[in-house]
């Protein structure tokens, strides 16, 4: 016959201990309980709930950076039209000013709109970073978050470098682009197709930037190693520099120097950073 518990009589609240697998369970009188298995949908909302209040302030930042863009629009078209040769632009206002063709109604909205979103995103690079991190920071491992933290850093310093480089070097390829039509055409820029092709060209020195990272994150699952970088270091040197040659077409010597020694800057700080990681 079942007894009733005496009046008074303590009871022990549970308490959280490792399993056998390491796994927290709680332990109770009738034996133990996973801790997943309680409140693994709540956990499943919270984390919803989190990433979409950290979405809401990523949006928020860019469109807040969107409207500072379109505010400064003249002094970023300005900018972007630098690297175009004068004689390139057919069209000149009244005012002798510079002027840059559409071909639809839209077009002149749609080309500024683009640019004061990339502007935008740019500006807002420190809040969505830290919003990412901050949400993808309680999944990493301590020794994870240890890599975590200046390689964010350092990956943000080494793509802005990337877009400096590629526009400073913007010039040479465009004036070479555009004296390769052997007098057969009229060249009619439009705006569209030159802020895409300005946008594409810098963006891809911004991700070739990236290397140092891409080069230590193979490294740390054991595809490559400094050995094995220093023994092949002549060979990937001359690769980078035939690169760096592709990369930036035309007569001028001053282009493909200046991506062939950022690319041998990149390679060495590679290797430097892969060596004091000890791998």
């Amino acid at each position: 016959m079942r007894q009733t518990p005496r009046i008074g009589r303590s009871v022990t609240p549970p308490r959280r201990a490792p399993d056998q697998q390491g796994i927290a369970v709680d332990i109770c009188e009738d034996g133990l309980v996973p801790r997943a298995a309680a409140g693994a949908e709540m956990s499943l909302v919270g984390h919803l709930e989190e990433l979409r209040r950290r979405t809401f302030v990523c949006v928020a930042a860019v469109s807040v950076g969107t409207i500072v863009g379109f505010l400064f629009r003249d002094a970023i078209l300005g900018l972007l039209l630098r690297p175009l040769p004068i004689e390139a632009s057919t069209l000149v206002g009244h005012d002798g000013a510079r002027r840059i063709a559409v071909t639809a109604i839209g077009e002149g909205f749609s080309v500024l709109m683009k640019l004061s979103i990339a502007a935008g995103i740019a500006l807002a690079t420190p809040v969505w970073v830290q919003q990412l991190w901050s949400f993808t920071s309680p999944a990493l491992k301590p020794h994870e978050r240890k890599y975590a933290v200046p390689a964010t850093f350092v990956g943000i310093g080494l793509f802005l470098a990337g877009l400096v480089v590629g526009f400073v070097t913007l010039r040479y390829p465009i004036n070479w682009l555009l004296s390769f039509d052997d007098g057969h055409f009229v060249q009619v820029i439009t705006a569209d197709n030159y802020f895409t092709f300005v946008a594409y060209f810098m963006l891809g020195f911004g991700l070739t930037f990236e290397l140092p990272l891409v080069l230590t994150f193979l490294a740390l699952i054991d595809v490559v190693s400094s050995g094995s970088l220093k023994a092949h270091r002549a060979h990937i040197v001359v690769g980078l520099w035939i690169a760096s040659c592709f990369v930036t077409p035309g007569a001028d010597p001053y282009s493909p120097l200046i991506v062939g020694v950022a690319f041998t800057i990149l390679y060495f700080i590679s290797e430097t950073l892969i060596r004091l990681i000890g791998k």
